[in-house]
């Protein structure tokens, strides 16, 4: 039986004895591991690692966005409905990282080789965020379906919402959708304005453009205000507490002391073209020409065609350079009158034409007017109604009821609405607030809220009479703008307080007359405005009235619980 026999290993010092080369000791070496080269082996394990790196980042950016979206969404809507989902995603992703890991040689409990055991990480869940007062609702069910698709077609650009009057035929269905269309677009609710209880159709073409509803300002009374012999319950619209306490207050004042007088001293709606010529002279030339009063009777024949209230009282020109501003002044009726007086104007510009071609019209209005804005051509001249009006109030009265003296009535006076407006480089405004009533009268009784700034040029004036026991006061406002036709006069609820008034609509019996009417009324309260206020101003109790009545009394904690 052939039985073969290992070897014996013979020892290193034989093999030296023997006169054998003795083999040198083995190291081992990186790239005994792969039959590669040194710089092989290394860059094939960093792009292993990178590459990994690269991997993990990846899905953990994946899982932050997640999270993110989630929290987000709870702190909007309070809800956490979703955070299961997440946690579940989270975790398959937990364990698919694992499963790599693991074909690619690493450990599941390691994560690359590094001896870091792997733990989840779970966010940690968003608490919801208490909401004290829920948003109204943006979408509001419709009526019908057709209207859901109009406000589709509104919110995406195909039909304008300007045009919803003239397609719908009903003008509270228009304002409806386009209310709905705003608040989708927007993304903001209008609950609190008020849609109901407006006639719309009131308003179409004539005071207000795509409404979608109506602001409320609440309406007081002041008075009785005697003036002239007759007494006026004055309407006044406003948001600022104690300006209706304290006008009723000058008006009783004004009432136990025999009354007011008012005196209307002009009346007259004015606009002022631009033009410009070649040349300074040609322009001088069409001044001669209008100021020359051979020419007036021909110019007011043509100027009286727009309309058959409309009278031209008188032109008035200023030159600058090669520019000519023509200011027609004409009375109006009931009516404040600017349509109506442009359309003369206008009249007038085309008959001019034909005697200077070389007039170039460069706007209907050049600002000499002047509408809507402090100018002292209003100031001096006077535009619409000019009125002055004044009282007489006893001693008694003063102390009593308005809880100050003459004396300190007439010094505040001076050094306030005179000298102190005067350091201020007031233009019409030497008085204590008369804009307050002038506007608070406007809205209510349907004015140009705008024509306030020159309507509302007054100078109060006080002295003392009567051997100096009496207060006479008075005010004098050379540019009232109103009408009782027209515009917002119309509307039912201002037409409500002109009819309060008495001056509802044109006046049956003379042109003009209810319009003149409302703007004494309007000096009269002016009138029992500044008495008021000079008074607690002068008795030092202007702070303490606005903390009793400009101040709400009501919890704010409870009403935002």
């Amino acid at each position: 039986m052939d039985v073969r026999r290992r070897q014996a290993k013979i020892p290193q010092s034989v093999k030296i004895a023997a006169g054998e080369t003795p083999m040198k000791p083995h190291n081992p070496k990186a790239s005994d591991a792969l039959p590669l080269p040194l710089y092989l082996t290394n860059g094939l394990f960093f792009t292993m690692f990178f590459s990994v790196m690269y991997f993990l980042l990846i899905r953990w950016r994946e899982k932050i966005r997640f999270f993110g979206i989630d929290f987000v969404q709870s702190v909007i809507y309070g809800s956490n409905e979703d955070a299961w989902d997440v946690e579940e995603e989270e975790e398959e992703n937990e364990k698919f990282i694992i499963e790599e890991d693991s074909r690619m040689g690493a450990s599941p409990a390691t994560t690359l080789g590094c001896a870091v055991p792997l733990v989840p990480m779970i966010p940690q869940q968003p608490t919801k965020v208490p909401v004290t007062e829920k948003p109204g609702p943006l979408i509001t069910p419709l009526s019908t379906e057709e209207d859901e698709q109009i406000v589709n077609s509104v919110v995406e650009g195909k039909v304008p919402s300007y045009s919803l009057e003239s397609k719908l035929g009903d003008c509270k269905r228009a304002a409806s959708i386009r209310r709905e269309a705003l608040q989708r677009i927007t993304g903001k609710s209008l609950e609190g304005l008020p849609l109901e209880g407006f006639d719309y159709e009131s308003i179409l073409g004539q005071c207000c453009e795509m409404p979608v509803g109506y602001v409320q300002i609440p309406v007081g009374i002041a008075g009785p205000l005697l003036l002239n012999g007759t007494e006026f319950m004055v309407p006044m619209a406003t948001t600022e507490g104690c300006l209706v306490a304290s006008t009723n207050r000058g008006c009783k004042a004004i009432y136990a002391s025999g009354g007011a007088t008012g005196t209307l001293l002009k009346d007259g709606m004015t606009r002022a073209p631009v033009v410009r010529f070649e040349t300074a002279k040609r322009a001088a030339e069409l001044k001669l020409y209008l100021e020359n009063q051979g020419n007036y009777e021909t110019l007011s024949a043509v100027f009286n065609k727009s309309s058959r209230f409309a009278k031209l009282q008188r032109i008035q020109c200023a030159i600058a350079g090669k520019n000519l501003y023509i200011r027609f002044n004409c009375s109006t009726g009931d009516a404040m009158g600017m349509n109506m007086v442009s359309k003369g104007v206008q009249n007038v510009l085309d008959y001019l034409g034909n005697d200077f071609p070389d007039m170039d019209v460069i706007g209907i209005s050049g600002n000499f007017c002047s509408d809507k804005k402090p100018a002292a051509v209003n100031w001096i001249e006077g535009r619409g109604k000019s009125v002055v009006c004044e009282a007489i109030i006893k001693e008694e009265i003063v102390t009593k009821v308005l809880k100050t003296n003459v004396a300190a009535l007439v010094e505040l006076n001076m050094l306030k609405n005179l000298t102190g407006s005067a350091i201020a480089g007031a233009l019409g405004g030497f008085n204590a607030h008369a804009s307050n009533i002038v506007s608070a009268v406007y809205i209510a009784t349907g004015q140009d809220p705008a024509q306030n700034i020159e309507s509302s040029h007054c100078i109060t004036m006080m002295e003392a009479v009567n051997n100096g026991k009496d207060l006479h006061i008075s005010v004098t406002m050379p540019s009232i703008e109103v009408g009782t036709v027209g515009g917002g006069t119309q509307l039912s609820s201002q037409s409500a307080c002109l009819n309060l008034l008495g001056v509802k609509g044109a006046s049956k019996e003379s042109a003009g007359a209810n319009a003149r009417l409302l703007a004494t009324v309007v000096a009269g309260s002016v009138l029992a405005g500044e008495l008021s206020l000079m008074s607690a101003i002068a008795a030092g109790q202007l702070v303490k009235s606005h903390m009793k009545y400009n101040r709400s009394s009501k919890d704010i904690t409870k009403i935002s619980s």
